[in-house]
């Protein structure tokens, strides 16, 4: 895996991961394709891994909020994004 301060989801291949660091807890996140994506971390909305998509043009950036759109129906903002790490498929 690879550290990065700015990752467009949107542009990865499928089955790329993502490992992004919050001030509060740790994501993982697989890119589907079309912006879409699996994501897991978060105890009470997504403790196994849900569909989502991220928010914002499906970019990441290092010291922003990451903004989540899961199963169609649950907006989930996190705090500040302060690592992140990509593995590219």
């Amino acid at each position: 895996m690879v550290t990065a301060e700015l990752v467009d989801c949107a542009g990865l291949p499928p089955g790329s991961l993502l490992e992004v660091e919050t001030r509060n807890r740790q994501y993982r996140i697989e890119c589907l394709g079309g912006g879409n994506i699996r994501v897991s971390g978060h105890p009470e909305y997504c403790p196994d891994p849900v569909p989502g998509r991220i928010l914002q043009s499906g970019v990441i950036e290092r010291g922003h909020h990451l903004h989540l759109l899961l199963e169609d129906r649950r907006p989930l903002t996190t705090s500040r994004v302060m690592h992140m790490r990509v593995q590219k498929q």
